[in-house]
């Protein structure tokens, strides 16, 4: 990556098609699964991980921004699905939240995705070449401007995750709590000795 741009920048555009792909086929095919969401989930956060550290690389000036970067994205996507998880939904795109019914709708979430990526990829490729010129400005810088605000908005919708993952976890804890508090005490088993 810190070299080819050409192969690289292959190599990552057609992972991110053939990501599309595989989710267009699963659901097709109803072939969904809890796995296959969890797989999805790890894949996406490695393959931007990836060129967020390369970014920092290229841009060291930059750096706190791409770990920050970084950090929102795996952490808060990391809480959203193991909450989904734990309250035993069967999709994490399915939430009663206002930001996230619409985000997780299809078009919305796939213009997300596609600018998000579209701006860390015209970075890397920006540290290259300035590729082909629109009235003397350079096509990746502008598409880099456009793009900027929707990756900002979308590490903001991450941050979101995170806060109502927290809120759905918090009312499990305060739900499992609340069920001990109404059992009897039960007795403990102890090692070696029988209850009666």
């Amino acid at each position: 990556m810190s070299t080819n741009y050409v192969i690289s920048g292959w190599c990552y555009v057609t992972s991110a098609l053939l990501d599309a792909v595989d989710g267009h086929a699963a659901r097709a095919f109803n072939q969904s699964t809890r796995f296959g969401a969890m797989l999805d989930q790890l894949t996406d956060r490695c393959g931007t991980t990836g060129l967020l550290v390369t970014l920092a690389y290229f841009y060291p000036r930059y750096m706190f921004w791409f770990q920050l970067s970084i950090a929102i994205d795996v952490a808060c996507h990391w809480l959203f699905m193991q909450t989904s998880v734990v309250v035993g939904r069967a999709s994490h795109k399915v939430n009663e939240n206002f930001v996230m019914r619409l985000y997780y709708q299809k078009d919305i979430l796939t213009f997300m995705c596609c600018v998000n990526e579209l701006f860390y990829v015209c970075l890397y490729l920006l540290h290259f070449t300035y590729g082909p010129l629109i009235f003397g400005a350079s096509l990746f810088k502008i598409l880099a401007f456009l793009t900027g605000p929707f990756a900002v908005l979308k590490a903001l919708i991450s941050v979101m995750h995170a806060y109502v993952a927290g809120i759905d976890l918090a009312a499990v804890d305060v739900r499992e709590r609340q069920e001990k508090r109404q059992k009897p005490n039960e007795p403990v088993p102890v090692a070696g000795k029988k209850l009666e």
